[in-house]
């Protein structure tokens, strides 16, 4: 009952066999269509690996639509999600650029949920610019009923969030968990259904399931079929199709082969094989997808010149040490987006830093003269840098860390400052830098704007970051101020590079005991030098040494490591005072530097998402304030805070 109408067209003499082979051929061309178009959009796989039931927070559709910018140019836009990035193709030479490219992404609960997209000039000669970006975040869509899903965002200045430089129209819808295997049904149907009826006969039903690959139910096709003809009318229409896989898919799997591309499912788990058909449905639709395979939208928006580079192997992105060390690109992840940013810096500066402290050429450099050298390029670059003239240099470093440095966050604006070095130790706007939980001093917080690296133990340091041959807990604090306790304590690293805010703050409230001045080299704190095996950055270069008692964390080692062209570590702060989390402690003059504090063995529970991040050896972007941890002998634990909430610039 229910069905014999559509058994009598599919018994028919030739329609029939014609039908199956019409079916085939339609699904043969469909998936070779598919394999074409993801061949020409980059390799980036569909799928989340192992993403539990409990994770997912549902798929994301964005469609990139188009833009309205202040002068004409040739345009292309990035969508970046954490540590995936993709980018639409370029636009006409207009100020209006049209794009319509959409892609779809996977959502986890706790995964990243700020997408962000960059609005980029490109032409054939000179180098790709960001214009303009905006964010949204994705969660907060997911929980929006609007029957209108396109937006109209404002593009920000990278070097001011306050400023607008254009538009950009978008769609954004996300799909609830609960829905996504019916809307995935739905897409299937619109592939099997020919006469656009929104219903299937036997024959078509037929055809569908043999797709699937599943033999078992190949064979059960009759009484599938009849299980979802719930009405009895002789056709499955759309929602009996959805209900009849999800059932099947949690009680006896009825799809073996992805319908689309063909691929062998099974080898997760049914949601992840849903996601999977889900995503791979929709790039093989042939609408405009965006090329993946990209780690940040700074490598996306590379030219012509970074593709020769790459071709020829002298330039590379990668994510943990490898970044660090031989790679050209540093890359570190934004604690409040969990998406990848690229540290802007000059390449020749990379390629001279990896000569002296990656080879044992440089090895030999250093032990006849180089740490000499590096002493007077500092002093002299001191001097210059605190001379009238050196102001001229503002502007061009403002614009050569464009999306990095914020000028609308300084107190005082660029005219104020006589001298470079007046710039770069420029103070910032009052709550500028909000101080996590203030009242309670039993939670830590970020001493600087920062590339972070955090270790439960020295021992676990020297296995993911740091590479000299001989650093150890004694040779950073001195034997004089180094006790047992800090011996086996964690250890955070705070790394400023040139364009952060170069004020370092008090991590932990308490009295200022003593300050230790340790002499020595002046070394770059650069990565590439940190994880050198032919130098010990930390306990040979110039540093300043104090210790501030705390009644939550015992004693906490507080060390200011000079760099080079960082001869001058000046402290606001003297012996005996007392001190509050979040309280300015001091400045480094011109250049990078770098801040290490070492807290007493079982003294701090450390973030646990600083700690994953560093044991992938990759450095987490952080702001002054940020909550760094809670102290164990508070018998308090609490839960990681919701970083979206939390300002960071970077």
């Amino acid at each position: 009952m229910g069905h014999g109408s559509s058994r009598a067209d599919a018994s028919d003499d030739s329609s029939g066999d014609g039908h199956a082979r019409h079916h085939h051929s339609r699904f043969s061309r469909f998936r070779r269509r598919f394999r074409s178009n993801r061949h020409d959009h980059g390799s980036d796989p569909p799928l989340v690996k192992n993403l539990a039931a409990d994770d997912f927070a549902g798929i994301a559709r964005i469609e990139i639509i188009s833009a309205e910018m202040q002068f004409k140019d040739r345009w292309f836009a990035c969508l970046s999600l954490g540590e995936r990035t993709y980018r639409t193709e370029t636009s006409d030479h207009t100020e209006k650029p049209i794009w319509r490219s959409e892609k779809k992404l996977v959502l986890e609960k706790d995964g990243p949920t700020i997408a962000r997209i960059s609005v980029i000039e490109t032409n054939r000669l000179s180098k790709n610019n960001l214009v303009g970006y905006c964010e949204i975040n994705l969660l907060e869509v997911l929980s929006q009923e609007s029957e209108n899903n396109i937006e109209e965002l404002s593009l920000l200045d990278p070097s001011s969030s306050s400023t607008t430089v254009g538009s950009i129209s978008i769609l954004c819808y996300v799909e609830d968990p609960i829905e996504t295997e019916k809307f995935f049904a739905r897409r299937i149907l619109s592939v099997v259904d020919l006469n656009g009826d929104g219903k299937l006969s036997y024959s078509e039903f037929a055809e569908l399931i043999n797709a699937f690959g599943n033999q078992v139910a190949a064979i059960k096709t009759e009484d599938l079929f009849k299980q979802a003809d719930k009405n009895g009318d002789g056709v499955v229409d759309l929602d009996e199709l959805a209900t009849l896989i999800a059932v099947q898919q949690e009680n006896e799997p009825l799809i073996n082969n992805c319908p689309v591309c063909g691929e062998s499912l099974g080898k997760l788990d049914k949601l992840n094989d849903m996601i999977h058909m889900t995503l791979c449905f929709d790039e093989g639709t042939g609408n405009q997808v965006m090329t993946g395979g990209f780690l940040t939208d700074k490598e996306a928006s590379y030219g012509w010149i970074f593709k020769l580079s790459e071709w020829a192997h002298v330039s590379s992105y990668d994510i943990g040490l490898r970044s660090g060390s031989s790679a050209s690109h540093i890359l570190v992840v934004d604690r409040r987006t969990k998406g990848l940013v690229e540290e802007i810096i000059d390449g020749k500066i990379v390629l001279s830093m990896r000569a002296i402290y990656q080879s044992k050429v440089g090895l030999t450099l250093i032990n006849t003269g180089v740490k000499d050298l590096l002493q007077n390029i500092s002093e002299k670059q001191g001097k210059r840098m605190n001379s009238h003239e050196s102001a001229k240099d503002i502007p061009k470093f403002i614009e050569f860390f464009i999306g990095q440095l914020k000028m609308d966050e300084a107190k005082y604006p660029i005219e104020y400052f006589k001298t470079f070095n007046e710039f770069f130790i420029r103070e910032l706007k009052p709550g500028a830098r909000p101080i996590a939980y203030p009242e309670r001093d039993d939670i830590a917080v970020c001493a600087a704007d920062c590339r972070l690296m955090a270790f439960n133990s020295a021992n676990e340091s020297l296995r993911f970051w740091i590479k000299g041959r001989k650093f150890s807990i004694q040779g950073l604090l001195g034997k004089d101020t180094c006790s047992s306790a800090f011996v086996d304590g964690s250890l955070v690293i705070f790394r400023l590079a040139p364009q952060d805010y170069h004020r370092f703050h008090v991590p932990v409230s308490g009295t200022i005991e003593s300050f230790v001045d340790i002499p020595g080299y002046l070394y770059t704190v650069n990565p590439i030098a940190v994880n050198s095996k032919y130098c010990n950055v930390f306990t040979e270069n110039k540093r300043v040494v104090s210790i501030i008692s705390t009644s939550e964390f015992g004693k906490v080692a507080f060390v200011a490591i000079g760099a080079t062209m960082v001869g001058s570590i000046t402290f606001t702060k003297n012996e005996g005072d007392y001190v509050h989390k979040g309280d300015e402690f001091g400045y480094f003059s011109f250049g990078g530097s770098t801040v290490i504090c070492v807290f007493e063995k079982d003294a701090i529970q450390i973030d646990e998402d600083l700690l994953s991040n560093s044991e992938r050896s990759l450095e987490t972007l952080v702001s002054v304030g940020m909550r760094l941890g809670i102290s164990k002998r508070s018998g308090r634990i609490d839960e990681l805070p919701n970083m979206e909430t939390c300002k960071l610039e970077a």
